[in-house]
């Protein structure tokens, strides 16, 4: 067994049941300039949460969540990396939303976050559990693609291809690399450019 297989997520929630909310929300631009995406996770939302006081990512009762509850469309706007970085960062290990925009859904699959589609209905299912008992766990269960919260459970979707790449590790591709580095080693001593390198005088 990989350690980076995925197959479940258990942890917190965080509701933000809100639809289009796109990349330059969940960072703003001008932290785009960074060398590295350390500190990303300080500035996840930052100007929305300046707006308002109120918003979840605020809030003391959902500190320390690990699942992110979304609504239509989540991750639309700008491709940037860096939205899924800065969510990762901050705590996220999955999110479940009624849809997401297809370039932030290959980003979170890169980097090992599983982004599952739910019904509206079940969203707000979701969201009500998770406000009205913020230490209760939710479970994304890849496997069986159902996410559990307390008596609750409802279905998931996620496409064959990312479910497989997360439940067999195959999302982590320097992992892959570095895991066959021997192999790496010896295809890289037989190219002959690759050679003229590592001649002595």
């Amino acid at each position: 067994m990989s350690a980076n297989e995925i197959k479940s997520v258990t942890a917190t929630g965080i509701p933000l049941l809100l639809d289009d909310i796109d990349t330059d929300r969940i960072i703003p631009a001008r932290f785009l300039r960074c060398v590295t995406f350390d500190g990303l996770g300080n500035h996840a939302f930052e100007d929305d949460r300046v707006q308002d006081p109120a918003h979840p990512f605020n809030q003391e009762q959902f500190q320390g969540a690990g699942i992110l509850i979304a609504g239509r469309n989540f991750g639309c706007g700008s491709s940037r990396e860096h939205a899924p970085q800065s969510l990762m960062r901050w705590g996220i290990r999955a999110i479940i939303a009624e849809s997401f925009a297809e370039i932030f859904f290959g980003n979170c699959n890169s980097l090992g976050i599983p982004a599952v589609r739910a019904s509206r209905e079940s969203l707000q299912q979701l969201t009500d559990a998770v406000q009205q008992n913020p230490g209760v766990e939710i479970t994304v269960d890849l496997i069986s693609l159902t996410v559990s919260c307390g008596e609750l459970q409802i279905s998931v979707e996620l496409a064959d291809s990312a479910r497989e790449a997360l439940t067999t590790g195959q999302w982590d591709y320097l992992g892959r690399l570095l895991s066959a580095a021997d192999q790496v080693q010896q295809h890289a001593s037989s190219v002959p450019y690759l050679n003229s390198f590592n001649t002595t005088k």
